[in-house]
């Protein structure tokens, strides 16, 4: 069964003529490639900044000597080495991995090419859930602060984008997805504890079931496919090499974001 979104031709939009090229869909001018990547030191800020244990303090300062770091201090910190100013001691994320996850970002905006608002809204999702899953992957948790407004702002962008849209049809099914995900994933962790899901996955799935809604249930469906598979494939990749258990515990956001990516990527 064909994954399809909204139709790429925007009413009234006549095909090309035969012979002619048409447009490369998504493509994003070179400015625009380098404004997202320009944003990676905040990426990296806030990755480092929430990757911490639950109920301790965000970090503003490096664990070895103590240095202030912001974007207002010494800048090593936040560039692709991860390195303190004052200790030269690495901190934060592993050097270049934020930096390659939003040049990752960039090829995805320009691959998958929605309408602008869709656009929009899928470019506000990786600039919150990037960091979320690197703090994921770190310390098992999705923190509120990131995944709360990387929801509110793409149903916002969401809506937006029908406006002045008599077809209000993909952003109500966004809504549905994504608060129907999100009430799945609280019930596990209501009815299985840590066996189901935490809630951090479930505030994820906000903007995650809003995001593949907005292109039609097949996409939910495979997208929702893809992260569990993906999950799956870890997990026994992990046991085979006997790094896990059966009773390990896998964070799930970068499989949420993976799945999430691969079922736009597959929509367009």
């Amino acid at each position: 069964m064909a994954l399809t979104g909204p139709s790429a031709t925007a009413p009234g939009q006549e095909n090309p003529p035969d012979g002619g090229a048409a447009p490369v869909a998504g493509r994003v001018p070179l400015p625009a490639v380098l404004a997202i990547l320009a944003v990676s030191p905040v990426l990296r800020l806030a990755a480092l900044r929430y990757a911490v244990p639950p109920g301790t303090a965000s970090r503003t300062r490096c664990d070895a000597c103590g240095a202030p770091i912001g974007l207002t201090r010494p800048w090593p910190a936040l560039g692709p080495a991860g390195r303190c100013g004052g200790c030269r001691s690495r901190v934060g994320p592993p050097p270049g991995t934020v930096e390659l996850a939003v040049l990752a970002a960039a090829v995805v905006l320009a691959l998958v090419g929605p309408p602008f608002g869709a656009l929009a809204a899928l470019a506000w999702w990786l600039g919150w859930t990037v960091p979320a899953v690197v703090v994921d992957l770190a310390v098992h948790r999705l923190p509120d602060r990131l995944t709360l407004p990387a929801a509110a702002g793409t149903w916002l962008l969401l809506g937006a984008a029908t406006l002045g849209d008599a077809e209000t049809g993909p952003w109500l099914r966004a809504v549905t997805a994504g608060a129907g995900l999100a009430l799945l994933f609280a019930t596990t962790t209501l009815l299985l504890g840590r066996r189901g899901f935490g809630l951090g996955d479930a505030k994820l799935a906000l903007s995650v079931g809003a995001l593949l809604g907005w292109y039609g249930w097949p996409v939910l469906a495979f997208g929702l496919l893809l992260a569990f598979g993906l999950s799956a494939l870890v997990s026994l990749g992990l046991l085979a090499a006997r790094r896990a258990r059966w009773t390990t515990h896998l964070p799930f956001g970068p499989f949420l974001l993976l799945g999430t990516v691969g079922a736009l990527l597959a929509a367009t």
